[in-house]
């Protein structure tokens, strides 16, 4: 049965249709309408599509209560060992909380760190009635979002995305924010700019595309030599990158762009204790603006990201998808700005390419 022609005109939001004027259209009766809508049980799955896309065209408002349900913030290895050293998994959690509190949710937190976790997360997630969705903090890992995807109850990840676009994600905008701190050094007058990363995760692969962005936009050369790796994001290991290479190719760079404020300190520390100064012979930007990074010596420049606001948007869409009404998944990055604090000046020498 196809639904008839609603009042208005599709595309324009019009005050005549009513939850009565949806049910009449698509031949049934206000309270299967209404149940459709609100994703209840017992509804026919081609009479809730039916229903849906009617809404749909007809630019219906579909009430969406969520209030007393409960969502599970599923979060990797990689956040919970954030959250224990710097505070950026800390601050996306303390922004989902004010914004589930507001809407009168509970927050269920539970850890993942491998398949056979996040299996018993969905379980329990379907078994329990009162869970309206998840939202998968710092995953990547593909094992682990297949099994996310076609699940039953909506899933938004925080802190990544889905290559495929099966997911709906909240992220910082990692590669125009990379962008924009390249941009900052080159108009500095640098032009041999240190990428200092740890490998593994798409949305630091991202910061480093705007990283080479930045360089081939202004004709500078991005070459193997340019990047350094750590094996994780203590300080101390970037410490030991910026003093060995120092040590075997002298001072052959004079700006250097982390991919995190913890690495940037470090990077700092080691060109200090090789008897150079930051920023008089080389400027250091981080990413992040954590609150210690305004504390350094001297304090950091830096992308600040809003944290806080990676976990309300997230919660924001989650409710979106809740509403019932057909859409296709959505990327959402959230604009980030440089703050420019003494780690940057401009550059004392030049090399030729």
């Amino acid at each position: 049965m196809i639904a008839k022609p609603l009042p208005g005109k599709r595309g324009k939001k019009s005050k005549r249709v009513r939850l009565e004027d949806i049910a009449e259209a698509c031949g049934v009766s206000l309270s299967t309408a209404s149940r459709a809508l609100a994703r209840e049980k017992g509804v026919r799955a081609e009479i809730r599509q039916r229903v849906l896309e009617a809404a749909k065209n007809a630019n219906y408002v579909v009430p969406t209560a969520v209030a007393g349900q409960k969502v599970i913030v599923a979060a990797s290895s990689a956040a919970m060992i954030d959250y224990v050293r710097n505070q950026f998994t800390l601050y996306v959690l303390e922004g989902l909380k004010e914004r589930a509190q507001a809407l009168d949710l509970e927050i269920v937190t539970r850890p993942i760190a491998d398949q056979s976790e996040e299996l018993a997360v969905l379980a329990e997630a379907e078994q329990d009635e009162q869970v309206a969705g998840l939202l998968f903090l710092t995953i990547d890992d593909e094992r682990l979002l297949a099994a996310t995807r076609g699940f039953d109850k909506p899933v938004v990840l925080l802190n990544s995305d889905d290559p495929f676009m099966r997911l709906s994600s909240v992220t910082p905008c990692n590669r125009s924010s990379a962008r924009l701190a390249t941009d900052h050094l080159t108009d500095l007058g640098h032009q041999r700019i240190l990428f200092l990363m740890r490998p593994g995760r798409r949305t630091i692969e991202r910061r480093y595309e705007g990283w080479r962005d930045g360089l081939l936009a202004k004709g500078l050369p991005v070459t193997d030599d340019l990047l350094v790796t750590v094996d994780d994001w203590l300080p101390e290991l970037a410490i030991q990158a910026m003093a060995q290479r120092i040590t075997k190719r002298g001072l052959d760079f004079t700006a250097v762009l982390a991919a995190g404020d913890s690495l940037a300190v470090g990077a700092m520390l080691g060109i200090q204790q090789k008897g150079f100064s930051v920023p008089g012979d080389v400027s250091v930007i981080g990413m992040d603006d954590l609150p210690q990074a305004a504390f350094v010596n001297p304090p950091l420049t830096t992308m600040h990201i809003p944290m806080r606001e990676i976990g309300s948007v997230a919660l924001d869409l989650l409710r979106d998808t809740l509403s019932g009404i057909p859409a296709p998944p959505r990327r959402v990055e959230l604009a980030c700005k440089l703050v420019v604090r003494d780690s940057t000046a401009r550059a004392c020498q030049t090399f030729s390419r």
